[in-house]
């Protein structure tokens, strides 16, 4: 059985904490066998937010784990605990796979396990982060990041992510994506954080694609070129480009894929559409192109995810 060891010091917050809790220390019905050991590991009675808690173990359990979790700091500026920071090198050494959720990234980069590596974090401190650790390659755009025995997950709702591909590399899709629906959550996000800087989907109505994104989600299954898009917004195509980055963090390109892919994901958990009508319902054309998006987007082919996730209700 895999030990997981969440780091848990005074001064972290207790949302990431929390969550890999949650995730982590339940079985998904069964499906992994064996499941995960959880340890709380600590100096002592710590102060989680405005909670106190009893860990399970000392920190120095940590280089006794095969991954160990350091959920996020709430002071980016405060010093960090030498003997957390210690006890993180040892279980590196120790072979460990390391992982840090949101702000925790500062605790692996203060530790030294970051340098020469990718890494990520919140994205209102990736400069922050990239100034006080030059030699991280920090990417400001990315949900998490992988690098084997080292990851890194952005901000809140990305550390879910991250549990979930954890979960993927060692138990498979199915057990992921069931773990998924336990947290009603989806068992894969397309895109990264910079869609979230500022809000994805505009919601003024005097918003210069307040109309246009509706219009278009409308018409997915039609031809639709940034042309048309332009068009419709009574503006360039280079203006079109400047609002969509400044709205969704992405091209109009990217975020048609994206609705398509979502509009296709619903049709085969919802519908008893062949692969090539869910194809054409969802603006891709055949079903070689549907799964060549899909398998990119996803990690999955339409067949894979139908049967996964199909609904137990009615067809639609």
């Amino acid at each position: 059985m895999a030990t997981i060891a969440l780091a848990a010091t005074d001064g972290m917050l207790h949302f990431e904490l929390a969550m890999a809790f949650e995730v982590f220390a339940h079985d998904p019905s069964g499906l992994a066998d064996p499941w995960y050991d959880l340890v709380v590991c600590g100096p002592g009675p710590v102060g989680i937010g405005r909670f106190r808690m009893e860990p399970d173990d000392g920190l120095d359990r940590l280089a006794r784990a095969d991954t160990v979790i350091v959920p996020a700091v709430e002071d980016i500026d405060a010093d960090l605990p030498p003997d957390l920071l210690d006890a993180v090198r040892a279980a590196h050494e120790a072979g460990a796979r390391l992982v840090s959720f949101c702000t925790g990234a500062f605790v692996l980069a203060a530790a030294g396990v970051l340098d020469g590596l990718r890494a990520t974090t919140h994205w209102a401190h990736t400069e922050a982060l990239a100034a006080r650790y030059p030699r991280v390659a920090v990417d400001p755009d990315v949900l998490y990041v992988d690098n084997g025995s080292v990851l890194a997950s952005a901000g809140k709702a990305a550390a879910v992510d991250l549990c979930l591909h954890l979960i993927r590399r060692d138990h498979g899709s199915t057990v992921a994506n069931a773990v998924a629906r336990r947290l009603v959550v989806p068992p894969h996000r397309a895109g990264g954080q910079a869609q979230f800087v500022t809000t994805p989907v505009p919601a003024r109505d005097d918003h210069p694609l307040g109309d246009l994104l509706p219009w278009a989600m409308e018409r997915l299954d039609r031809p639709l070129t940034v042309e048309d898009l332009a068009r419709r917004a009574n503006m360039s195509s280079r203006n079109l480009a400047r609002h969509f980055a400044a709205a969704t963090g992405t091209t109009p390109l990217q975020w048609l894929s994206t609705q398509r892919i979502r509009r296709a994901q619903e049709l085969l958990e919802n519908s008893d559409r062949s692969i090539d009508a869910v194809a054409r319902a969802a603006g891709l054309g055949t079903a070689t192109t549907l799964r060549r998006h899909f398998h990119r987007t996803l990690g999955v082919p339409p067949e894979t995810y139908r049967r996964t996730f199909r609904s137990t209700a009615p067809p639609a």
